[in-house]
């Protein structure tokens, strides 16, 4: 099953069985446990799995503590079932971010959790097409590739020109590089 042109909105319903399922997830890693499988985990419930939650879909989960950045992980293309997505990003999260120590047991009542279920990757003419608060942005040029989520310009009060510079930064490029010869993708998320 492939994403559609535009991803159906998620219920309350679906987002609060996704929730469940990135907590179990996130727990099991931290234990170092087998991960959950959400179809035993929606037949446990007497939760049906619905084609929302079959749809191949990006997702990306976010774990905080006390308001900082803790574990971010995600896929930005959908090659998986958004249940399997969540169950891989939370995981990772957890315990596989490259920027933090995983983390531990002692830590997960302090812990809030994010999940962003992605639309599909489209093309824009230029950046000029990009709207902060509506768009996560892929950014390529030479080889290099950074993305942020919708919600990282708005939540860091950047305006668009902020935004790309710091995108570009975080490919590894020069500040003001985005301006030229640069591809933009745009991508929105259901963020919950």
């Amino acid at each position: 099953m492939n994403q559609s042109p535009a991803a159906t909105s998620l219920t309350v319903a679906e987002k609060e069985f996704l929730g469940k399922l990135a907590w179990a997830a996130v727990k099991t890693a931290v234990n170092g446990e087998t991960p959950p499988d959400p179809r035993e985990l929606a037949e446990g419930a007497a939760f049906t799995l619905t084609p929302n939650l079959l749809e191949h879909r990006g997702t990306f989960v976010t774990l905080t503590a006390v308001g900082r950045l803790r574990g971010c992980i995600g896929t930005i293309e959908g090659r998986k079932p958004l249940v399997d997505a969540v169950v891989d990003s939370a995981c990772s999260a957890a315990v596989a971010d490259p920027r933090f120590v995983p983390v531990q047991a002692q830590e997960l009542d302090s812990l809030e959790l994010e999940i962003s279920a992605l639309t599909p990757l489209r093309s824009v003419s230029g950046y000029q097409d990009i709207e902060i608060g509506r768009h996560g942005i892929v950014l390529s040029k030479q080889g290099h590739r950074s993305v942020f989520l919708p919600q990282v310009a708005t939540e860091q009060g950047w305006d668009l020109q902020t935004t790309l510079t710091q995108l570009a930064l975080k490919a590894g490029l020069g500040p003001d590089t985005w301006q030229s010869d640069t591809e933009f993708q745009v991508f929105e998320a259901e963020v919950f």
